[in-house]
C-alpha cells in the first residue's frame, strides 16, 4: 500500500504545483501595498498604511491598520474611509495618532486626531491649501503641520487672463509646472478654538524667490521636513534658499531653527553642502541629518549621503558619523537609548541592514543576506522591525533577528496571491570587464524553467544612472513579469550604479554612455558563456529614463538586438537639456557650457549616430514628463520613421514620468510584451 500513498502525494504535488501560472499585471498591480511602520512611543505598537489597489482609481483605498511589534496579535484596521490617510504620527504619550486625509466635506486634506482607545477621529485644522506632515508637540497639546502660502491667491482668483510668467528657473518639476506658492510651517494648538498660527509668514526666507521645499516626485509637492526640538520651543526644518539659482549654481537644501511664535528662521548648517531627513535622539541631546557634498567642477560630481550628527541645542559643525563608510545611507532610525543609529543602505546588489554607535565609529552589517531587501528599519520594544521586498513580493513589515539573520513575517497581506505565482530565485553573478571594473549583475530565469532549454535574453539596465538593479519589487518594470512569457532578464550594474561605493558611480559622469554600454554588452556575452541556456541568437533590450537613453546609444551602435524598447528616453543632449527641469547639473556632466560643444555634449549624443539606426524601436512616453520631455521621443520616432525603421510610438496625455495609472500600466505592458514577442 506504500506505493499508493506515494502515488496520492506525488498526484497532490502535481496538482499544486499545476495551479501555479507566470505572474500577470493584475497579479502585480493587485497586490496589497503596506507602507512603513510607525512605531508608539513604548515600541510595543506599530501603525502602517496599507493601499488596496484597483484598476478604477475611485475604488481604490489607503487605510491604517495597528498591530503589535512583537507579533503576539492579528493586524487590526483602524480607519475605513474613501479618502486615504498619510503621515500618521503617535502622540508622546501613545493615546492619539494624528494623520492627514481627506474626508467627506473637505476641501482639501486635513489634519484628523484619532483616540486609540476608541472613538471617531476629529478634524483639527483648517487650512485652505490643505495640511500634511502633522508633528506633535512633545507636551502633546499642539501640532505642526506644512501648508501651501499663496501670496497672490486673492489676484489669482480675480483675474481674467491665463498665463504663466517667470523670471528665473527652474519653470516646472517632473510633472507639475511651478507658481508662486511655497510651503510653511503652521502650529495648531488642540484648546478649542485655537487658530493655526504660520510660523513663517512675514520672514525674509519665505518670501524670498529662491525658497522651496525638498520636491517629491512622486506624490508631488513640496516638504520642509519639518520637526519639534525637544523643548517644544522651536522648530527645525529644511529648506532650499537658492532654488532661483539653479542654472548658474549647486541648489542647497539647509537646516534651520525658528520659534514656534514665529520670526526670522536661522540657518544651522553652512555653505557648500546639502542636508535632509534630520531627527533628534531620543534624549534630545543631538540631531542627526542625511549630508552630501557639493559637486566639485572638473572633479567629483556624485556625493554619498553621510549620517552626521549636531549636537543640541548648541548646534555647531557637524561630526560625520559614517565619514569613511564608503557607502549612502537610505534612512536611518535611532536606539531608544540613543547610542545606536541603524542604517538601510544599497550594497553590492542588494538592500542590507547596518548599524553604527552614535558617536561614530565602524558601520557594522547587522547580517548578510542573499534573497530580496530590507528597508526603514526601527528599533521597537525588545528588537528591530523593518520592511522586507523580494521582486516577487511587495514589501511587508517584518520582526529581525538579527543574530540569526532571519526575520518572521508580522504583516503578510499577499500571501495567499504569491502562493500561486510560479517565480525564480534571481542569480547573482560578477565579472571583471575590460576596462578591469568588477560589474554585479542579476539574472531572474522564467517561470517553470527548465536548464535544458534555451531562451531569449532580454537585458533591462536601471535607470538613474545612480540607482542599483536590485532584488526588489516593483510594478512598473518588474523583472519577474519581463521574465514571464520565457525570457532571461538580465540587469547589470554598470559603472554609475549605486551600492558599489562613490567612485564607482561618479565615474560614469566623464563617460555618460559609452562606458555603461560597453560594460553591459559584455555581461551578456558572460552570462551566455556561463549559462548555456541562454540564446544570444534572440536578444533583446528594454530601457527607462538612463535606460531608454541606452536604448538610443545601442541602436546606433549595435545590431545585435531583435527589438528595442525605450520609454522616456533622451536622444539629444542638447535638446534635452534645453527643455527639461534640469539645471547646472548637466552642464556639469558633459564638461561644460553647450555653447563650446566640446566635452560630450556632441560625442555622447545618440542622435550623432543616428544615421547607423537599424533595430525596431517601441517608444514610450507620458506627456506630462518633464524630466525627459516628450520632445526627445518624437524626436527618436521621427528618425526611425525617417530611416524606414519599424517604430511605434505609444503616449499617455495624463502621466508623467513614470506610468502610475492601473489602466494606463496595464496597457503599457501589454505595448512592451507585445513588441518583444514579435520580435523574439
Amino acid at each position: 500500500m506504500a506505493w499508493k500513498r506515494i502515488a496520492v502525494v506525488a498526484l497532490l504535488w502535481s496538482a499544486a504545483f499545476a495551479q501555479k501560472h507566470a505572474i500577470t499585471h493584475e497579479d502585480l498591480w493587485l497586490m496589497k501595498r503596506t507602507g512603513d511602520a510607525v512605531v508608539s512611543p513604548d515600541g510595543k505598537w506599530m501603525v502602517f498604511p496599507v493601499t488596496e489597489p484597483d484598476y478604477d482609481p475611485a475604488k481604490q483605498a489607503t487605510d491604517l491598520w495597528l498591530a503589535p511589534t512583537d507579533g503576539s496579535a492579528q493586524t487590526r484596521r483602524l480607519t475605513f474611509t474613501k479618502g486615504s490617510e498619510s503621515g500618521a504620527t503617535w502622540s508622546p504619550d501613545g493615546t492619539r495618532l494624528a494623520f492627514s486625509t481627506k474626508r467627506e466635506g473637505d476641501d482639501a486634506a486635513q489634519i484628523y486626531v484619532l483616540p486609540m482607545q476608541g472613538g471617531e477621529a476629529q478634524r483639527v485644522t483648517s487650512a485652505a491649501a490643505g495640511a500634511s506632515n502633522p508633528q506633535w508637540r512633545p507636551d502633546g497639546k499642539a501640532l505642526l503641520y506644512e501648508s501651501d502660502f499663496d501670496p497672490i491667491a486673492a489676484d489669482r482668483k480675480a483675474r481674467k487672463w491665463n498665463a504663466r510668467i517667470y523670471d528665473t528657473f527652474p519653470i516646472r518639476f517632473w510633472n507639475a509646472w511651478l507658481d508662486e506658492k511655497r510651503p510653511h510651517i503652521f502650529v495648531q494648538e488642540l484648546s478649542d478654538g485655537a487658530k493655526a498660527r504660520d510660523v513663517l509668514q512675514g520672514t525674509k526666507i519665505a518670501g524670498s524667490p529662491g525658497f522651496a521645499g525638498l520636491f517629491n516626485p512622486t506624490g508631488g509637492g513640496q516638504s520642509l521636513e519639518a520637526i519639534w526640538a525637544p523643548d517644544g520651543r522651536s522648530i527645525v526644518f529644511t529648506a532650499y534658499t537658492n532654488r532661483d539659482e539653479t542654472m548658474s549654481a549647486e541648489t542647497e537644501s539647509h537646516l534651520f531653527v525658528v520659534s514656534a511664535e514665529g520670526g526670522e528662521p536661522r540657518q544651522l548648517t553652512e555653505p557648500g553642502q546639502s542636508f535632509s531627513g534630520a531627527k533628534f535622539s531620543p534624549r534630545g541631546e543631538a540631531l542627526f541629518a542625511l549630508h552630501q557634498k557639493n559637486p566639485v567642477p572638473g572633479g567629483r560630481l556624485f556625493s554619498l549621503s553621510r549620517l552626521v550628527r549636531f549636537s543640541w541645542p548648541d548646534a555647531g559643525k557637524p561630526a560625520f558619523i559614517t565619514e569613511n563608510w564608503d557607502r549612502s545611507a537610505s534612512s536611518f532610525n535611532i536606539s531608544a537609548d540613543g547610542r545606536t543609529v541603524y542604517l538601510d543602505a544599497e550594497d553590492d546588489g542588494f538592500d542590507k541592514l547596518f548599524e553604527v554607535p552614535a558617536q561614530g565609529g565602524v558601520v557594522k552589517a547587522l547580517f548578510d543576506m542573499k534573497r530580496g531587501g530590507y528597508s526603514g528599519v526601527k528599533p521597537v520594544a525588545g528588537g528591530l522591525i523593518a520592511r522586507y521586498q523580494t521582486s516577487a513580493q511587495p514589501p511587508e513589515i517584518v520582526r529581525l533577528d538579527a543574530a540569526a539573520g532571519t526575520h518572521r513575517y508580522l504583516t503578510n497581506f499577499n500571501a495567499d496571491r504569491i502562493a500561486k505565482i510560479e517565480t525564480t530565485e534571481p542569480v547573482h553573478f560578477w565579472f571583471t570587464a575590460k576596462n578591469g571594473k568588477k560589474i554585479h549583475s542579476l539574472m531572474v530565469l522564467p517561470p517553470f524553467f527548465d536548464a535544458g532549454k534555451r531562451y531569449p535574453i532580454v537585458i533591462f539596465p536601471h535607470g538613474g544612472p545612480n540607482a542599483m538593479s536590485k532584488d526588489a519589487f516593483s510594478t512598473r518594470w518588474n523583472n519577474h513579469f519581463l521574465a514571464a512569457p520565457g525570457y532571461v532578464v538580465l540587469q547589470t550594474n554598470y559603472t554609475g550604479s549605486t551600492g558599489f561605493g562613490e567612485k564607482f558611480a561618479d565615474d560614469i559622469e566623464r563617460d555618460v554612455l559609452r562606458g555603461p554600454a560597453e560594460e553591459i554588452l559584455e555581461a551578456i556575452d558572460e552570462a551566455a558563456k556561463r549559462y548555456p541556456y541562454i540564446d544570444k541568437s534572440r536578444q533583446a533590450a528594454v530601457g527607462a529614463s538612463y535606460g531608454g537613453y541606452l536604448m538610443n546609444w545601442f541602436n546606433g551602435h549595435t545590431n545585435q538586438f531583435k527589438c528595442l524598447v525605450n520609454h522616456a528616453g533622451a536622444i539629444n543632449n542638447e535638446s534635452q537639456y534645453g527643455a527639461n527641469d534640469g539645471g547646472l547639473g548637466r552642464e556639469l556632466r558633459m564638461g561644460g557650457p553647450i555653447w563650446e560643444k566640446g566635452g560630450q555634449w556632441n560625442d555622447q549624443s545618440p542622435i550623432r549616430y543616428s544615421g547607423a539606426f537599424k533595430t525596431p524601436t517601441l517608444i514610450t512616453q507620458g506627456e506630462l514628463d518633464f524630466r525627459v520631455p516628450l520632445n526627445e521621443s518624437m524626436t527618436t520616432f521621427k528618425l526611425l520613421q525617417r530611416l524606414h525603421v519599424p517604430a511605434r510610438l505609444v503616449l499617455f496625455p495624463d502621466e508623467g514620468h513614470w506610468i502610475l495609472k492601473g489602466e494606463n500600466s496595464k496597457l503599457h505592458m501589454q505595448e512592451v510584451m507585445g513588441w518583444l514577442k514579435k520580435y523574439l
